[in-house]
């Protein structure tokens, strides 16, 4: 089943943009694309030990502190997962990172975050694991969506950077 079908599905609109490849915020800001919702950042992050492994979807101007959102999820040390990690685990490539590359993790080796700071927006912007297509979920279709997929919704507060003067 293709993920369109399974939107259609589980009966979620989303709204569907085509654009050149866009493999991070910045070539999306170079474009000035005119896209409905709430644009987003995808980490894919792993602990220290490279035995658990994160999807954070924040703001794209968020500096993530990683270390504070390591001590604040309890966790050794997070860093960025690599791209072999990345394909492993999701099945996709750097710059096509979003909540919906979940599909291929059905073992949930993967967990969701979502920061809070975005979660009230019109909608999220998602790569359909192609970096030259954008989708827009509403909230609530991505609560149908994980609970199909037997995820929870976890969302959090994510600490940034503090900029010293």
């Amino acid at each position: 089943m293709t993920l369109q079908s399974l939107l259609a599905s589980l009966n979620i609109d989303y709204h569907a943009y085509e654009h050149p490849p866009l493999h991070d915020c910045s070539e999306a800001d170079r474009l000035a694309l005119d896209r409905d919702g709430q644009r987003t950042k995808n980490l894919f992050l792993r602990d220290n030990y490279g035995k658990r492994h994160f999807v954070l979807v924040t703001a794209p101007d968020k500096q993530v502190d990683l270390k504070a959102l390591s001590r604040q999820m309890k966790l050794s040390r997070l860093g960025f997962a690599s791209a072999e990690r990345l394909e492993r685990y999701l099945g996709i490539q750097p710059g096509r990172v979003s909540l919906l590359a979940l599909v291929n993790d059905p073992e949930q080796a993967v967990t969701l975050w979502i920061d809070e700071a975005i979660w009230q927006g019109e909608g999220l912007h998602c790569h359909p694991m192609d970096n030259t297509k954008t989708w827009v979920l509403k909230p609530d279709d991505i609560k149908t969506l994980l609970a199909h997929w037997g995820r929870p919704l976890t969302l959090l507060e994510v600490p940034q950077i503090q900029v010293r003067r």
